[in-house]
């Protein structure tokens, strides 16, 4: 065999091996993107998930529901995120680019309404929340007696949470509402405005100890003789007594499945589901 043989020969067994590996490594990657209120809690079962499966690479961020879903439809991702169903458009672009995907509702969360620690306000009925976030209660003095304008922390338009918290209220938010990025900014702007009020996932602020100083969270009553709910109330969750509770869900192409199923199946046994709780979320029962 002559030598310009022998190099192409090498040459091609090192493409060959280097294919290989690259199709190796794309196999036990995934790329999940999505919901900020889910975020936490992916990382925190990716990391768990990882020490049994160390060939695997699960990279993660947030963003909001709508960014994740919109990665599937792009083909950048492997799981969507999501802190709210699909739309109707949604649906129909996924169904332009045949593109089919298989839905894990796979927790329960529940979102809650803050305000800064000094507020006097501890709970809040439906029909006040509503006009507060709206914008046509524009004082707090007007609920209590604090003599402060209000200040709304809100999500963009992206995000699930956003989504969640109009349509259940059946509102459109007060155009002076500030769009926050995420949780941790929501919390940081009210930790700092005693006007401020403000909706972040509960398990977020239950899964992070330093998370709730500064704020208060406040209980929920449907009308003024109803019962006051806190989102902290796991029992009051479990028994779906709190209005703003909802199932989080995760969206897979099913051409990512394959090598999705040993993550998702991962975080629905009893270690994952362990950790839903752990982080502050809710299982559902099987």
């Amino acid at each position: 065999m002559n030598q310009r043989l022998i190099t192409s020969v090498l040459f091609f067994s090192l493409t060959l091996s280097l294919l290989f590996l690259s199709c190796s490594d794309q196999a036990h990657t995934i790329k999940m993107k999505g919901s900020d209120t889910e975020v936490n809690l992916a990382v925190n079962l990716a990391e768990e998930f990882s020490k049994e499966n160390s060939d695997f690479s699960i990279a993660i961020s947030g963003g909001g529901s709508g960014l994740g879903i919109t990665s599937l439809l792009n083909g950048q991702a492997d799981i969507a995120n999501s802190s709210r169903p699909l739309t109707e458009e949604e649906i129909h672009l996924f169904e332009g680019k045949n593109i089919k995907l298989k839905t894990i509702v796979f927790a329960e969360d529940a979102t809650a309404f803050v305000v800064h620690k000094d507020n006097p306000l501890d709970e809040i009925d439906l029909k006040t929340l509503a006009k507060v976030l709206d914008g046509n209660q524009k004082t707090w003095n007007e609920i209590t007696e604090l003599n402060l304008p209000i200040n709304i922390y809100g999500r963009q338009s992206s995000s699930g949470t956003y989504s969640f918290v109009r349509k259940k209220l059946g509102i459109a938010f007060s155009q002076s509402a500030k769009e926050m990025t995420g949780n941790a900014q929501i919390l940081e702007g009210i930790k700092i405005d005693k006007s401020g009020i403000g909706y972040v996932g509960a398990g977020y602020i239950a899964a992070n100890a330093g998370a709730n100083q500064g704020i208060k969270v406040l209980k929920i009553k449907e009308n003024n003789t109803s019962e006051s709910i806190s989102p902290l109330d796991q029992q009051a969750i479990r028994d779906n007594k709190y209005f703003f509770q909802r199932p989080l869900f995760q969206f897979v192409p099913e051409k990512s499945w394959a090598k999705v199923e040993p993550f998702i199946n991962f975080e629905m046994a009893s270690e994952g589901r362990k950790l839903i709780e752990a982080s502050g979320y809710y299982v559902l029962d099987k």
